[in-house]
């Protein structure tokens, strides 16, 4: 069978591609446990100067973690709900703590895991191809992998927007959100990746190479539809609860204020309070502490009811008809999404 993930060393460039196409590349804990001392062993070569990360296929960068595994592992008390969401965030800490140039190609569908694995590098590249979403409240999940950091690191309120909603973005939208850095042709994405394993990494600082490589290449993006909205968005989203948030869209009464109340419709409540409160809470975080409260959030999920729901009507039933438990916004307790922050003890997330 042929491996999930492939790593090469080409010029001075590690090279990582995700290898599961016909999966749309998505992350499992092996690929994770492959991944990490990979990338630590990179860190400290001299002889790696930058890392680059692609997915096989045409299709997708990658679509997301394995959570169809996990929803397996949870109905039978298996460890895999513990130990994918640890190993996972422990590899998004690396990344994000990464001292050379990290380049992700995101040509194609990037979601959830997929996004973990490309936002919180130095160069996030976006293409014509680009589908981006954190779609977590529609499986009962919230918007994790870092977005408790990243998501607030957009324009005003549009990381609540997104974290709420799961807005799929194209990449006018990525780049008008911060979320990636530049715009490529993805017919040039090979030219970029022979360039960088060609470069000259004597030249200068491995971080000008590589911006001035893939200035070579970079276009100029299209008007990005969310930036029209920026303006309702900070108004809607800008509040102190979601319950708030519905009722300022109630009375925006516009197209997209319209769009966006069907959306919001159709997500677990639960999730969606937890998403709010997480966003709201990593305002004033470090990124290992989003990290840690991240990693607590995830067994709430995973000890409740939705996220089975939601997997099971996403990607096993395949029905989109989820039944929430609660059903609606004004039966989530406000304790029990508090209960969902407490800190866990001896099973806390370590990086130690």
């Amino acid at each position: 069978m042929e491996a999930e993930i492939l790593f090469d060393v080409k010029g001075g460039v590690g090279i990582v591609t995700l290898n599961r196409p016909k999966a749309l590349n998505a992350l499992t804990l092996g690929m994770i446990r492959e991944l990490d001392p990979v990338l630590r062993k990179w860190s400290d070569d001299d002889q790696v100067h930058a890392i680059l990360i692609k997915g096989a296929g045409e299709k997708a960068f990658c679509a997301g973690g394995d959570v169809r595994a996990v929803w397996e592992a949870g109905k039978k008390g298996d460890p895999l709900t513990q130990d994918f969401f640890r190993e996972e965030y422990i590899l998004n800490r690396r990344i994000h703590q990464l001292n050379k140039p990290y380049i992700a190609f995101l040509d194609g569908i990037t979601m959830g895991g997929g996004v973990g694995l490309s936002v919180h590098g130095s160069h996030r590249i976006v293409t014509e191809t680009t589908l981006f979403a954190m779609p977590e409240t529609a499986i009962g999940l919230f918007p994790d992998v870092g977005g408790s950091w990243f998501l607030n690191k957009c324009p005003g309120e549009s990381g609540m927007y997104l974290a709420l909603t799961g807005a799929r973005l194209k990449a006018a939208d990525c780049l008008a959100t911060g979320i990636a850095t530049d715009i490529l042709k993805s017919g040039d994405l090979e030219c970029l990746e022979a360039d960088l394993t060609a470069a000259d990494w004597g030249a200068g600082a491995a971080q000008s190479i590589v911006d001035s490589l893939v200035e070579r290449y970079a276009g100029v993006a299209d008007a990005a539809p969310i930036a029209a909205n920026f303006d309702a968005i900070d108004r809607c989203f800008g509040r102190d609860s979601v319950e708030e948030i519905l009722s300022v869209l109630e009375a925006e009464g516009s197209d997209f204020a319209a769009e966006t109340l069907k959306f919001l419709s159709k997500k677990s409540p639960t999730s969606m309070k937890l998403s709010f409160q997480q966003l709201r809470r990593g305002r004033k975080l470090g990124f290992d502490d989003c990290m840690i409260m991240e990693y607590r959030l995830s067994q709430a999920c995973m000890a409740g009811h939705d996220f089975y729901e939601g997997i099971r009507s996403v990607l096993v039933d395949k029905d989109h008809n989820p039944t929430w438990k609660p059903a609606a916004l004004t039966d989530v307790a406000d304790a029990d999404i508090s209960k969902a922050f407490e800190p866990l003890g001896a099973r806390d997330l370590s990086f130690s």
